[in-house]
């Protein structure tokens, strides 16, 4: 093994970079905006086509609908501007809404990052300034006032700061067992929120716990012919019977078993002999998210010792990182190792069934996948209805969960030392994120006009 700096020559390292850019640097939103509508279209590329319409009509719900699903915009708009860095493993996607509770293995209920299709090493800024930028955008649309919009923008980033700098002072396989806990989180949190948030998040809470493989089985699925069978709701999820030609049918079937046993390899033992104990008996295609939408993704129903006792899992498709062009590419060659990765050094425990594979589909193209369990207590919370106090105390728990998956894989001493100790760092991203709303904005704007005029294709309500 190398021999590692010590944690001072680590720390020297975060103040050099200070020197060479400044925490008021951060502010800056430089340059013209991207051509956004050639992003997104680059963006498209490889997806079903007549899934594209939808994930445009979805974008067009909101200014931060859009933000959610144009990851490719912001990465090119922050390359534009100077960089700390200091790198750590990003979430690539680090909004509001890619944040959420879903149970652990020893079923516990946990609150972590949750999306990391475009994770990827890259300067750890990158991630708090589109967190932040999603407190903006969120806060606009639920009508809270520049101010209040500017304290909740100022904690979040002060949390990050301040948790940084702790897990500074913490050992290595303390950082590492760092978790929030959702139980104990509340019984915290609850003096800084009304009695009546409480029993909203309790209720919320209340249902991420229900959100399992038998949930999944009521509202996926119908019984035919004695057996559970996934229903047909084009094009939210079409089952591969009634989606392809039998012909068709047969080929892509026989492609995910293939999928299915490689991606067996990818777990340990003990999961390759659960997963053994069930039989696959249904595949459907699915439409998830707003920035997934138009990728493959394929839902996949076991069955166990009965109907009853049922597994489902999603098998969705890995493309390469946002974040790639200006990151560099990934040091993985299958995008969905990329994800799986990025996940179990992000999270704090994740799902069992956690794996990937690459496969040629019906149309001769490879593609690359990860696996994981559809639902497991998963849940995010309702961001575009809360009020500034809940949206303040929601970005804190965003920022800690940030600062301890970046405090796992970057140079925590560095990036502490880096931020220092005075405020500088959220006064300089909180401007940011206020004037990156504006732009996106603009952005939305320009996509809604292109789908007016019809130059864009775009289907709402869906």
């Amino acid at each position: 093994m190398a021999e590692l700096m010590t944690a001072p020559e680590r720390a020297k390292r975060g103040k050099i970079a200070r020197q060479t850019l400044a925490l008021e640097e951060h502010a800056r939103v430089d340059g013209a905006a991207v051509d956004v509508l050639a992003v997104l279209r680059a963006d498209d590329r490889g997806r079903i086509p007549e899934l594209v319409p939808v994930r445009h009509g979805r974008m067009l719900a909101s200014p931060f609908a859009y933000y959610r699903g144009s990851a490719a915009v912001m990465a090119a708009d922050l390359a534009a501007v100077p960089s700390s860095g200091l790198r750590a493993q990003l979430c690539g996607d680090a909004h509001l809404s890619n944040f959420g509770v879903y149970s652990t293995p020893e079923r516990r209920l946990v609150f972590d990052v949750n999306d990391f299709d475009e994770t990827l090493p890259g300067p750890f800024e990158w991630d708090v300034k589109r967190l932040a930028a999603s407190i903006a955008l969120v806060g606009r649309a639920n009508g809270h006032r520049r101010r209040e919009r500017e304290l909740a923008q100022l904690a979040t980033v002060a949390m990050y700061r301040q948790s940084m700098r702790r897990f500074a002072k913490m050992g290595n396989l303390a950082v590492w067992y760092a978790s929030l806990d959702v139980d104990r989180a509340m019984a915290e949190l609850a003096p800084k929120i009304t009695a009546a948030d409480r029993r909203r998040t309790r209720a919320r809470l209340d249902r991420a716990r229900t959100r399992d493989n038998a949930d999944a089985l009521r509202k996926l699925t119908r019984t035919a012919g004695g057996h559970a069978r996934f229903i047909h709701d084009p094009p939210l999820i079409v089952p591969l019977a009634e989606l392809l030609t039998d012909v068709e049918a047969t080929s892509v079937r026989a492609t995910l078993l293939d999928i299915l046993r490689a991606y067996r390899g990818t777990l340990v033992e003990d999961r390759r002999r659960l997963l053994d104990q069930f039989e696959l008996v249904d595949i459907a295609r699915k439409v998830v998210g707003v920035g997934s939408v138009g990728t493959r993704a394929w839902v996949l129903l076991f069955r166990g010792r009965d109907d009853n006792d049922a597994l489902v899992l999603q098998a969705k498709e890995a493309r390469s990182s946002v974040l790639e062009p200006y990151c560099g590419r990934s040091e993985y060659v299958n995008a969905g190792h990329r994800v799986v990765v990025g996940q179990r050094v992000m999270q704090a425990a994740s799902d069992i069934f956690l794996g990937w594979e690459r496969h040629p589909g019906i149309d001769a193209e490879v593609r690359d996948f990860y696996v994981r369990q559809l639902r497991d207590g998963k849940a995010s919370a309702d961001v575009e209805d809360m009020n500034t106090r809940r949206l303040e105390v929601y970005g804190e728990l965003c920022a800690w969960t940030l600062a301890r998956a970046h405090a796992r894989s970057g140079d925590r001493f560095a990036i502490a030392a880096y931020l220092g100790k005075t405020d500088a760092f959220e006064r300089a991203v909180s401007q940011f994120a206020e004037a990156y709303a504006d732009r996106t904005e603009s952005q939305y704007r320009a996509l809604h006009d292109a789908a007016e005029r019809g130059t864009v294709p775009a289907v709402t309500g869906i």
